[in-house]
């Protein structure tokens, strides 16, 4: 019915190269969902404030970043940005893509996680003498953290899953980008996708589980 003679053997020796290239996609994706966190954080209380110079640059970045695709994104950060002068290099590029798309979904998981905290715990705070930064900080935040955590883990695997993106933009090192590299010298374009796809697969399952095991031990109470 076909020709095609499959080669696994030349695909597993390329395989120490190819895991090389999945820490560099874990160093991005992880790198992402810190800053992405860390954003998401300020644009759900941005969201949530009565304040429109707060609440309009929020849900500006929330509207682009959950209605645009992700490539678009990567794309505006090492080619759009190339148009003014401002050169990004592929990792940096690919990682502000992501990170603009995580923050952007992000929020609105913080902010969901947010509206289901009463209003309670934050005047209970403030009877106790806190400022309000301070009882976001100390009692209003870790309440938010447990209430989002699983969603959030959902997002890392979303953001290991586009680092596949960057090789549109000429990333060359993370997992995609190194097999890309191995496809064209050898042309075994089955054998090695199809390997990188199992690689890929056992990365995402490692997180969830990691995720669910750790969610088990800080919230077993």
């Amino acid at each position: 019915m076909f020709e095609y003679t499959f080669q696994w053997r030349q695909a597993f020796r390329a395989l120490p190269q190819m895991l090389e290239g999945a820490l560099v996609t874990m160093q991005i994706s992880l790198l992402s969902m810190a800053l992405g966190i860390t954003i998401a954080v300020l644009l759900a209380v941005g969201r949530n404030s009565r304040s429109v110079w707060l609440r309009a640059p929020a849900t500006a970045w929330v509207e682009v970043a959950r209605n645009t695709p992700a490539l678009f994104q990567i794309y505006m950060a090492h080619f759009g940005l190339g148009s003014f002068g401002i050169y990004l290099s592929p990792f940096v590029a690919l990682l502000a893509g992501i990170t603009f798309n995580n923050a952007g979904y992000l929020c609105e998981t913080f902010r969901g996680a947010l509206r289901a905290i009463p209003d309670t715990q934050m005047r209970a705070g403030r009877s106790l003498g806190m400022g309000q930064a301070k009882a976001f900080r100390l009692i209003v935040a870790p309440q938010m953290f447990r209430i989002a955590f699983l969603p959030t883990t959902n997002q890392m695997v979303w953001a290991i899953l586009m680092t596949s993106l960057g090789v549109t933009v000429g990333m060359n090192t993370d997992l995609t980008g190194v097999t890309q590299a191995l496809n064209s010298r050898t042309f075994r374009t089955f054998e090695l996708f199809a390997l990188a796809g199992v690689v890929y697969y056992c990365i995402a399952k490692a997180v969830m589980l990691g995720a669910r095991l750790l969610a088990w031990r800080l919230f077993r109470y």
